[in-house]
């Protein structure tokens, strides 16, 4: 990267949310624009995450970009390596690689309010640019809980998103440290080669039947031949998903249908009346993330695998203590316990307008701007943002509802003349939030008496989108100038009014967009 380099648009990461961003700012005419992908290979979490068993839980024709389908999907339900090479095809038909830098990690981002452009200091070199686009994502930082005695555990220590391909499991004893959606994939997997397999559960999910099944050669070939086809599908799918909504954000309710076919998922498998009582849940289904695995409960049930409903709380030596004082000998310990997902491990790189960094400015909670744009970050905003995650459809919808907001931010700047940005007005942060949390009441993730990887440490969901993806796409059509205020290029960096900006720019007055 050569020194004193300046671009446009600066991209960060190069998963789902980067590729998409490089995909829309070339169609949108833009070519002075750098990826920055910190690992040697573009994916993002389908590069990180390749344990056993690893799969998407969302059907593949609406878990891709809807401007690169793609007709020969093997299954409804893809695997890691199939979803991690459709995302280095994204990248090699749209042209992507030349943008693309590789081990760049991005160490230290700073806003200068003389020049307005970013100042970014990465792996292997500096940069400048006039527009960050931060696509690092909530599934990209593995959170390992901090256990006294780990540290001299004489085993195997490994993340599910960092496995160690190369330790054998065949005959050990193996405990999985977690429940969640990497967890009830692994189990499975791995169960027939350990010895013996020891699941630490805090709390128990809400597991439905996966109904996966192999794609037939007719229908991919019908989806090649006539991609309306595919496209038909694909609006199925999300139709579906978009009329089970209001269950989940107004009526929680209504979720006692699918709560019982998720114990006749566990009774179908699991006939000792003790364990079965373990692991079925006592909060309301859809209040933590419903997991879907049809191989999760029958591995449970094999005479190899153990059961500890609590969770780990020291290790001394070989042998694991969980909170009610089971003690288990094990020769690995895996960590299936998800990510850094309410604290953005990214926050604490960026320097914004007022000297703070994002991690400073969110530490009572994320908050942004229609989920991508932050308060005293100007020329700054974020892909899979505060708020715009879902409980039960796919985030690629969410990615590029987002890409169109993305997309009508740059088209807004440049209306505006001359070397100008664009900064969230604090006012119009906290009244798209207020909004957001009160809708947030009355759903199920706030009222179904569970505590999720969804909420923050004050107990806020500042993760999950309370509404359809047809409504979130609405609200982040385009940019709305009465939300910000307008930087310029003067003796000093000087406010302008929107006012100001209309009158020379003749832009119209944006309408509310309620969220």
């Amino acid at each position: 990267m050569a020194e004193h380099e300046h671009v446009r648009v600066a991209v960060i990461g190069s998963g789902f949310g980067g590729l998409g961003a490089a995909v829309r700012l070339r169609r949108e005419g833009i070519t002075d624009f750098v990826v920055l992908e910190r690992a040697d290979a573009v994916g993002g979490t389908w590069r990180d995450n390749s344990y056993p068993g690893c799969a998407c839980d969302v059907p593949s024709h609406l878990y891709s970009f809807s401007f690169a389908p793609n007709p020969d999907w093997p299954r409804t339900f893809s695997g890691q390596t199939h979803i991690r090479a459709y995302l280095e095809q994204v990248a090699d038909t749209f042209g992507l690689r030349p943008h693309i830098r590789l081990n760049a990690e991005v160490r230290r981002m700073r806003w200068d309010g003389d020049a307005l452009h970013w100042e970014i200091e990465t792996a292997n070199g500096r940069l400048t640019a006039e527009v960050v686009v931060s696509a690092t994502g909530p599934l990209s930082d593995p959170k390992v809980p901090e256990i006294p005695g780990l540290e001299n555990f004489p085993g195997k220590v490994f993340h599910s998103a960092r496995w160690d391909h190369d330790h054998d499991l065949r005959g050990k004893r193996v405990a999985m440290i977690g429940t969640g959606a990497s967890a009830i994939q692994i189990m499975p997997a791995i169960q027939p080669e350990a010895g013996r397999l020891t699941l630490f559960q805090r709390t128990p999910p809400w597991v439905l039947p996966r109904m996966d099944r192999a794609i037939t050669g007719a229908e991919r070939w019908l989806h090649r031949q006539l991609p309306f086809t595919g496209t038909a599908r694909r609006g199925l799918l999300w139709g579906i998903r978009e009329l089970q909504v209001s269950a989940f954000t107004k009526h929680p309710n209504r979720l006692g249908l699918i709560e019982s076919l998720a114990k006749s998922n566990i009774a179908r498998s699991i006939k000792d009346p003790a364990l079965r009582a373990t692991l079925t849940p006592s909060y309301r289904i859809g209040c933590k993330r419903i997991l879907l695995s049809s191989e999760y409960y029958p591995a449970l049930a094999k005479p190899n695998v153990d059961v500890v409903a609590s969770g780990l709380t020291e290790v001394r030596g070989s042998t694991l203590v969980a909170a009610d004082g089971t003690e288990t000998e094990a020769d690995v310990i895996i960590f299936g316990t998800g990510f850094h997902v309410t604290d953005m491990p990214i926050a604490d790189r960026v320097v914004g307008a007022n000297g703070t960094t994002l991690a400073e400015e969110w530490k009572d909670g994320m908050e942004a701007l229609r989920g991508a744009t932050a308060a005293g970050f100007p020329n700054w905003m974020t892909i899979i943002g505060p708020n715009t995650g879902l409980g039960n459809s796919s985030m690629i919808l969410m990615i590029e509802s987002q890409l169109n907001y993305m997309a009508d931010y740059l088209r807004q700047l440049g209306t505006l003349g001359g070397k100008a940005a664009l900064a969230a007005r604090p006012s119009a942060v906290q009244a798209w939030n207020r909004r957001v949390q009160e809708r947030m009441k009355r759903t199920v993730w706030n009222t179904g008496g569970c505590t999720s990887w969804y909420l923050d440490a004050n107990g806020r969901n500042t993760t999950i989108w309370p509404g359809t993806t047809g409504e979130f796409r609405r609200a982040t059509r385009e940019v709305d100038l009465a939300e910000y205020e307008v930087l310029r290029l003067r003796d000093t960096a000087k406010v302008v009014s929107v006012a100001e900006v209309a009158e020379v720019s003749g832009a119209s007055e944006a309408k509310e967009v309620s969220a």
